[in-house]
């Protein structure tokens, strides 16, 4: 609640099992409410830590599917793990698998030709979200930035990796970037669904055939999860209520790691607001290696504000951080394709998982925990002495910041 003060309790060690369920459905009830959106119980909800974990997980997915294979990706480029899902998609569509590829007119403007071709003699049906050299200048700006996997409408993946070799490794150094990603076996699969056919309905006139089943979703966990999708219009989006209530909920602690920060002055002040009533809110954030630095500018201009609020920033140093995770209060987490920017909540077509689940949003700190050991703290003082070079930068991009 707005202007509440937080808690205290400690940060470490299990929450008292009453303060967990008085958090989750304080959570529960304000996000249906305030979002429309219904929450579904019964998720088995399994994170993926970086490239080696989610492309294995993804692959094995595609190549034990049975009826239906649908993907969608803002990124598709080259290397040999573009090649090991072209062939997986291949093969399935040769099997009698139903497949179907959405990519972005953009952001997968890239993918080698042969792929394209290979897959789609193969059978595979592939369609491109809004090529720009057939949109007018104002449709250009807005792109579908969702990552989707769903196979045989019972297992569905999402959250923030492209396919590209940039994604590979462990996040072992520069060229191995870190991400997160989930799968998800429950009713939540079905809002999962539901993201990819709002985009490929207008991309493509058939929206089903026959080899949908349109199967009733199993319990297969505990998880409780709410997808949001965003999508490109004028005004206030559910993506920006989904985080402002995240937000103003806060007693305790938020954790947000995102590829790209530049928010508007709005959300500079709600993290303001939510760190001076006393929740430590804590910022996860490229550093040296980014591939966007003019967003990491737009970003740095805000940090002197943040910091004096007691917001921590940190820059993580191994790569590139590419992740996009907020956890609250121990209990709550979001993970999905939205970044902490302008581009994200205004611009491009996102999903997002709101999950209220203790042990979730725990793997979610830990990993959390670990990436700060590998990351450089901002110092106040420190910051507010940088170079008139770097504050000309931060000036320089400020025209721009709304599409970044």
């Amino acid at each position: 609640m707005s202007g509440q003060t937080a808690q205290s309790l400690p940060l470490s060690g299990d929450l008292p099992a009453p303060v967990v369920a008085e958090r989750v459905q304080r959570l529960r009830r304000r996000l249906e409410r305030l979002l429309g959106i219904a929450m579904t119980e019964g998720n088995a909800l399994l994170p993926l830590r970086n490239g080696d974990a989610i492309f294995d997980a993804m692959l094995e997915g595609i190549r034990s599917a049975q009826h239906t294979v649908d993907m969608m990706t803002f990124v598709y480029w080259k290397g040999d793990i573009a090649r090991q899902f072209a062939e997986a998609l291949s093969e399935c569509a040769r099997r009698g698998v139903r497949v179907r590829l959405l990519l972005d007119g953009f952001g997968s403007r890239l993918i080698e030709t042969d792929l394209l071709q290979s897959m789609e003699r193969a059978g595979v049906t592939v369609a491109w979200f809004r090529k720009p050299l057939y949109l007018s200048p104002l449709k250009q700006n807005h792109r579908c930035h969702r990552k989707v996997l769903v196979v045989d409408e019972e297992t569905a993946f999402t959250g923030g990796v492209g396919i590209a070799e940039e994604w590979c490794g462990d996040a072992r150094n520069e060229n191995e970037w870190r991400d997160t990603h989930v799968r998800v076996e429950g009713p939540a699969v079905d809002g999962i669904a539901a993201a990819f056919s709002q985009n490929w309905a207008e991309c493509h006139d058939e929206l089903f055939d026959r080899h949908d089943r349109f199967v009733e979703q199993k319990s297969h966990g505990e998880s409780v999860v709410q997808v949001v999708r965003g999508s490109a219009s004028f005004g206030w989006q559910d993506m920006q209520t989904l985080l402002r209530v995240m937000l103003e909920s806060a007693e305790e602690r938020v954790r947000l790691a995102t590829a790209y920060f530049a928010p508007d002055a709005y959300f500079i002040e709600l993290l303001c607001a939510t760190a001076r009533r006393g929740v430590q809110v804590e910022i996860l954030l490229p550093g040296p290696h980014t591939d966007k630095r003019v967003c990491q500018l737009a970003g740095q201009h805000y940090y002197e504000d943040l910091t004096d609020c007691g917001v921590k920033i940190f820059h993580y140093q191994p790569t590139m951080m590419h992740a996009k995770i907020i956890t609250v209060d121990r209990v709550a987490a979001l993970i999905g394709s939205t970044n902490f920017n302008r581009r994200s909540l205004d611009h491009d077509e996102e999903v997002m998982l709101a999950v209220l689940d203790e042990a979730f949003a725990a793997t979610l700190d830990e990993h959390f925990e670990e990436d700060l050991k590998v990351s450089t703290p901002i110092q106040r003082g420190r910051w507010k002495r940088r170079s008139l070079l770097q504050r000309g930068q931060e000036l320089a991009v400020r025209p721009i910041r709304r599409y970044l």
